[in-house]
């Protein structure tokens, strides 16, 4: 009877179905094939599942294969993350895969088997500038610009508990400075177009705000967002039902009113006013004051250059976002087709500056999947003095790619406000993880260094890596994008004195022989 029972209110159900499936007339498929055409939009939403678990090979997803996440994993858990008999990557045929060229012999060189893997960068950020609160940061390696409100607030504290672990810096991205960044990270604040956090109620730049939200905070730089690799010269949308009065209250916003961010900055209009903008934040603040953007039209760079040459004014950091780059949701042809390459778009901003002299004069940043020991390495050799990791940092917390970042359900709890979602995410345990990860990426950027003959990353050079194009050309990275003699390196003394910080440090740590 019972089994009579359930058969029964299965077809009913079935018929209701089928019924209701002929009747309406939004989908073809179903109104042609009825109950069975729903197989088909099952089939489609767990596909992307499918083919990540079953159907692709371990070096074919995108953005990050297989392979990529499975070291970051390992890495962050601290696992062996060697891989063994072998590359995936078909090398010999493949364009466009970098080589690293080792040396035969090497001088000093740093301790490698530091568990913390200490790496600071080879400049004083803000010291050419003189800036009163410059500083050299401690690691070459940091925490790109996520806000909290597109990251829940567990994953906020996770990453900043990371960065103070690892002693990396942490950006707050341009959503304002929550309770969830003051967690014992350094931090950056980032400035976007909406000014969260130090604007008015026009929204409008308020400098004395800014300065309350600096002074209460461990900001060691502020970094004024021009665009980022996602979605650059977009602005955005933050619907009124999701302005929560955490939300309002952090960003200075209306409490359940749309808040619309503009794609342009309203407190300056050109190159020329953005430099007193930044001295103004300079002066007022005493920190280095930097830019980020992505790479489209050459104008701009040419003129901040030609301006900076002057010496009165200038940026002291400049971060170059690819547009491979992702954390933020964009329309698919800006994801796809805006903005430049990393490589290509970091080259170019490079020689503007070197064509005048002035790569010794500011700092490097470069962003755009440089989370992994080999991408990071062709940035420093083209002439990159930190890198900013961003969804490499989000895998190392329990990212799994699903790519929902744009709906609110991350399964993760990551990238998402929903309380029953972000719970699932253990701000302790996962700050471990990223704090191992940062550590190990640094730890594989000293040992690609070592190989190659030298103490730090940066002195890696543009003829210390070759492109390959398939198994019958290779053109060193120099020649690839343009790069004349010297283009890419430290000064001599910028690199004499990198190479002593690092490798007195261990000398120092040794004990005398016996």
């Amino acid at each position: 009877m019972r089994a009579r029972s359930i058969a029964t209110a299965t077809a009913t159900a079935l018929a209701l179905v089928a019924a209701r499936d002929l009747v309406q007339k939004k989908h073809a498929l179903l109104r042609n094939f009825p109950v069975l055409g729903h197989a088909r939009y099952l089939l489609e939403t767990i596909g992307p599942e499918l083919r990540q678990y079953i159907v692709t090979s371990n070096d074919e997803e995108r953005p990050f294969s297989r392979d990529q996440r499975t070291w970051i994993y390992a890495s962050a858990k601290g696992e062996n993350n060697y891989f063994g008999f072998g590359t995936d990557n078909d090398v010999e045929h493949t364009q466009g895969h970098a080589y690293l060229k080792q040396r035969t012999f090497a001088g000093t060189l740093p301790d490698l088997h530091d568990p913390q893997a200490p790496l600071p960068s080879a400049k004083v950020l803000g010291g050419p500038r003189g800036r009163a609160k410059a500083f050299r940061p401690a690691s070459v390696v940091n925490i790109s610009a996520m806000s909290f409100g597109s990251l829940s607030g567990a994953a906020v504290t996770a990453l900043n508990k990371g960065a103070a672990l690892a002693g990396t810096l942490h950006n707050t991205g341009e959503g304002g400075l929550s309770p969830y960044h003051r967690n014992g990270g350094d931090l950056v604040l980032q400035i976007g177009t909406s000014y969260f956090g130090c604007r008015n109620e026009d929204g409008s730049f308020n400098i004395d705000k800014l300065k309350d939200v600096v002074a209460g905070a461990p900001v060691k730089a502020i970094e004024i967002k021009l665009s980022q690799g996602a979605k650059p010269g977009l602005g955005g949308m933050l619907p009124g039902a999701k302005v929560t009065p955490e939300i309002a209250g952090i960003r200075g916003i209306p409490l359940g009113e749309d808040c619309a961010s503009p794609s342009r900055h309203t407190a300056f209009g050109d190159v020329d006013s953005m430099l007193d903008f930044v001295e103004l934040l300079a002066t007022e603040t005493g920190l280095p004051v930097g830019i980020k953007s992505a790479v489209g039209e050459m104008e701009f760079w040419q003129e901040l250059a030609t301006l900076m040459a002057r010496g009165d004014r200038g940026v002291d950091f400049v971060t170059i976002d690819g547009g491979e780059g992702g954390t933020g949701a964009a329309p698919l042809t800006f994801s796809d087709s805006v903005s430049l390459p990393f490589r290509m778009g970091f080259s170019r901003v490079y020689g503007a500056f070197a064509e005048r002299g002035l790569t010794d004069d500011l700092t490097f940043i470069a962003s755009g999947k440089l989370g992994l020991p080999e991408n990071a390495a062709v940035a420093f050799a083209l002439g990159a003095d930190m890198i900013n990791v961003a969804r490499e940092a989000m895998l190392s917390i329990g990212c799994i790619q699903a790519q929902k970042c744009h709906t609110d359900k991350c399964p993760t709890g990551i990238a998402t406000q929903s309380p029953w979602l972000a719970r699932g995410l253990d701000p302790t345990s996962k700050a471990t993880r990223a704090a191992v990860y940062l550590r190990t990426l640094r730890k594989e950027l000293l040992k690609v260094s070592a190989a190659v003959g030298v103490a730090h990353p940066a002195l890696i050079t543009a003829t210390d890596i070759e492109i390959m194009n398939g198994d019958y050309e290779a053109r060193t990275l120099a020649g690839v994008y343009g790069y004349k003699d010297g283009w890419g390196e430290l000064g001599p003394h910028l690199a004499e004195e990198i190479t002593a910080l690092l490798t007195t440090e261990q000398s120092s740590d040794r004990k005398p022989p016996a």
